[in-house]
């Protein structure tokens, strides 16, 4: 997506936004009381995620070295960097809406995973303040980590259906039945997963959650296609390795919790936006019929 359709994009929906009854809330129809922004909010969205779009590791040099260098005539009125980090907090509500737009739709065939968002390093935990009383300490398969988790739920085309952001201590059952409101079909995940209540909880709900076998566990029998599209559980880990190395939506350098999420969510737009995503391609769109699985 060029620089110009994202900007018409998030302009779009912007002005919807102002129509409605969530643009009221958040008063986008009313005007704000105090100093206003020489930018319109739909300038500051669209540097925010073109941020995560650019391959830059560092905002500040991103905005100093590159926004105010070769951008000045797409923004005439731009912000010095201070003043325009000081607005960013600010259209953290309407970035949460517009991700939430960009959600992708429920194909019948689902994955489920969480990531580990380390807010600060290990060496630093006793010390860090930030987060405190909101982080938590957690453990996955690469060990110790201080921060939250990030739960994904996506279909077969690498789309994004659901996400949830937890403590970094909280198992990773707790939020699924939440996170597969809009589901149907299978919902594939890991043996972090495996539970017989959420199991049924979840077959109440219309959706089968297909998980490994521990080694303790009896052998079962399963359909060839469970297998296949259970081994096909990878696309998830592809796409939280993007997010955290292409839409840099993990580093330990925040100052401000609104500035995390702000960050956070603006990565997941960025990948929400692109055009070519990680799919298994199970179906070939043009013919509508079963593609081959290998």
């Amino acid at each position: 997506m060029s620089l110009l359709e994202l900007f018409c994009d998030v302009d779009n929906f912007i002005q919807h936004l102002r129509t409605t009854e969530a643009g009221r809330i958040l008063g986008l129809q009313d005007s704000h009381p105090g100093p206003k922004p020489r930018m319109s909010l739909s300038e500051i969205i669209t540097i925010i995620i073109l941020f995560h779009q650019s391959g830059y590791r560092c905002f500040k040099c991103f905005y100093q070295d590159y926004v105010q260098k070769h951008l000045q005539s797409e923004f005439p009125s731009l912000l010095s960097y201070n003043r325009f980090v000081e607005w960013m907090p600010r259209v953290g509500d309407i970035l949460v809406l517009y991700l939430y737009s960009k959600l992708g739709q429920p194909t019948g065939i689902s994955f489920i995973d969480s990531t580990a968002i380390a807010v600060c390093r290990n060496q630093r935990i006793q010390r860090h303040r930030v987060f405190r009383g909101l982080a938590a300490r957690g453990k996955t398969s690469m060990g110790w980590f201080y921060g939250f988790k990030l739960h994904l739920v996506i279909n077969d085309r690498g789309e994004i259906l659901a996400l949830a952001i937890t403590p970094g201590n909280v198992d990773d059952r707790k939020p699924v039945p939440t996170l597969a409101k809009r589901l149907f079909g299978k919902l594939f995940g890991d043996k972090g997963y495996i539970s017989q209540k959420l199991f049924e909880a979840l077959l109440a709900m219309g959706v089968q959650m297909i998980t490994p076998l521990r080694k303790n566990m009896k052998p079962r029998l399963m359909p060839w296609m469970d297998q296949v599209l259970l081994r096909k559980r990878s696309i998830s880990e592809t796409i939280n390795d993007q997010l955290k190395n292409i839409s840099q939506i993990e580093h330990t350098r925040h100052r401000s919790v609104n500035n995390f999420f702000v960050n956070l969510f603006a990565g997941l737009i960025a990948y929400m936006l692109r055009p070519k995503k990680p799919s298994l391609r199970l179906f070939n769109e043009e013919k509508l019929l079963p593609a081959a699985v290998i």
